[in-house]
């Protein structure tokens, strides 16, 4: 497809979703999609803070419970934000240095073109038991404090990254490239010009990707390490039954994740507006 009919297709794409958009909002709010969204949720929480009551408070809670454990962790102990800011500290310096070694990493193996299988194994390896039970080891190598996590972190997040980079970069049109080959473009001036922009949606992908894997090996470096972070928290409140404040840490790792994985979408959207990663 030539450059002039994707362009095409792209605004007819557009053009579609932005009358389906205009004849939903003209639609009874009851058949709208926020209404079902919110009104699902809605749902789900009044059933569980009437039926959390029911169950035992060594087994389960319910909200309001958890509401009045998540003021007393914030605004009276003050535990919340203190290691809250602890673990945000070890997943961006983890995300970060994933990002500084995967992207340009990806794009040098796929210029020199290595065999497409060799990725597949990391990347099987990296969620299995074997690489959990490599955290303990990695303790012993590094200690228990904040380079052990960084560490467990930035192998969590790298391989997703360096993955959908891989990829994006093999994917780039070999008509740009050919254009850049004819104008005697350097290599680095063809990464910066055409390969980078080109995988830059890939790249905002496979950071999404990594933030949820990230999140994953915070809270399972913090397990093995210091007594510190969100997963301390966790451990500890479960070692002493107080439910309550054990799902305060948890709710936050999901806001955390649903958080940061939109605010990515908003600085794709600003940065890379000709991606269509989200039609």
């Amino acid at each position: 497809m030539s450059v002039a009919n994707e362009v095409h297709a792209a605004g007819v794409g557009a053009g579609q979703q932005a009358a389906a958009a205009a004849i939903e909002r003209k639609a009874p709010f009851w058949q709208q999609r926020p209404f079902y969204r919110w009104g699902f949720l809605i749902l789900i929480l009044a059933l569980w803070e009437l039926l959390g009551p029911l169950v035992s408070p060594i087994l389960f809670s319910y909200p309001s419970k958890i509401a009045v454990a998540f003021y007393e962790l914030t605004f009276v102990s003050g535990e919340l934000p203190y290691y809250a800011v602890e673990s945000l500290q070890i997943l961006f310096y983890g995300l970060g240095f994933a990002i500084l070694v995967g992207v340009p990493l990806a794009v040098l193996m796929a210029r020199l073109k290595p065999v497409d299988w060799a990725l597949e194994l990391p990347i099987n390896a990296l969620y299995s038991t074997p690489m959990v039970a490599l955290v303990p080891l990695l303790v012993l190598w590094f200690g228990i404090y904040m380079q052990a996590k960084v560490i467990v972190v930035f192998l969590f997040a790298v391989f997703p990254i360096l993955i959908n980079t891989y990829q994006g970069v093999r994917e780039c049109d070999k008509n740009m490239l050919e254009v850049a080959r004819s104008f005697r473009s350097p290599e680095w001036r063809t990464w910066q010009d055409v390969l980078l922009p080109f995988a830059l949606p890939y790249i905002a992908a496979g950071v999404r990707l990594a933030i949820g894997r990230g999140l994953v090996g915070m809270v399972i470096a913090e397990f093995y390490t210091t007594i510190s972070g969100l997963g301390y928290m966790i451990t500890r409140y479960a070692n002493i039954f107080e439910t309550d404040k054990t799902f305060v840490p948890i709710l936050l790792l999901m806001v955390l994740g649903i958080t940061l994985t939109a605010g990515l979408k908003w600085i794709e959207r600003r940065i890379a507006p000709w991606s269509r990663a989200e039609h």
